[in-house]
């Protein structure tokens, strides 16, 4: 039940079973470890040792026999603070040597969920208004949503606005997006409508092929140009179109 969660934070998947076993069974041997996380007993004692190692199990002697249980899971997020600490640490160097090498001009591609929240780390990273075009409402999709939470609180913090371009459908069929992510928006002409969506941010023009309201495809794609002069055109093509467009 909890085993990818648990990979996700930093647990090898031997880690985790034995951890989910240990939360299930409470105080008991390795025996009933082994059988009920269906790691191999051998391997249990490793898994054991390095959780004993993370604050998350520990062992005792109950009638000369050692015996192993579940350190509460409020450690887990313990951990997670400690890895950010961690990192944090490290950012300032790592974003040197990021900065150092990266390019004026690229292009290249984000695709699944995981790319587009690149690309939704792209936005906060540029610090910078957004301009959409043929926007979709896609950010409705249900795999985005426990992280847009995140997302909507830094852009905030950060001061970065938006300026909709949205197509005609979604003031029918996704309504709610228009609240989520507020004024100002405009609506592009009913025959203008494509399977197309373009955003302008920074020195980024990000595009998205075969999107529909309300959802991302099952493996999104975004295709993502990084170019000044590029941008500086397209923020140009937008204020045209925002220009012609009637006001909601």
């Amino acid at each position: 039940m909890f085993q990818e969660l648990l990979q996700k934070i930093g647990l090898s998947l031997n880690e985790a079973r034995v951890y989910e076993a240990l939360l299930h069974l409470g105080e008991v041997n390795v025996n009933k470890i082994s059988i009920k996380s269906k790691v191999h007993r051998r391997n249990v004692y490793d898994s054991l040792n390095k959780l004993i190692e993370k604050g998350l199990a520990s062992e005792t002697f109950v009638k000369g026999e050692k015996v192993f249980k579940a350190i509460d899971p409020e450690r887990l997020k313990e951990i997670i603070k400690e890895q950010e600490s961690a990192l944090d640490s490290f950012l300032p160097d790592m974003r040197k040597l990021y900065t150092s090498v990266e390019s004026d001009t690229e292009a290249y591609l984000f695709r699944g969920v995981n790319g587009f929240k690149n690309y939704l780390q792209l936005i906060l990273e540029q610090k910078q208004t957004v301009y959409f075009i043929g926007a979709k409402a896609f950010w409705l999709d249900p795999r985005l949503q426990h992280y847009l939470r995140h997302f909507n609180k830094e852009r905030k913090k950060r001061g970065i606005t938006f300026m909709h371009l949205f197509d005609y459908e979604v003031k029918k069929q996704k309504p709610e997006i228009l609240t989520l992510v507020g004024k100002p928006y405009k609506f592009l002409p009913k025959e203008y409508s494509s399977a197309t969506a373009v955003d302008i941010f920074g020195n980024y023009v990000v595009t998205f092929v075969g999107v529909k309201p309300g959802e991302l495809y099952e493996e999104p794609l975004q295709f993502v140009l990084k170019s000044k002069l590029l941008a500086d055109g397209y923020r140009k093509f937008f204020q045209f179109m925002w220009d012609h467009c009637k006001e909601t």
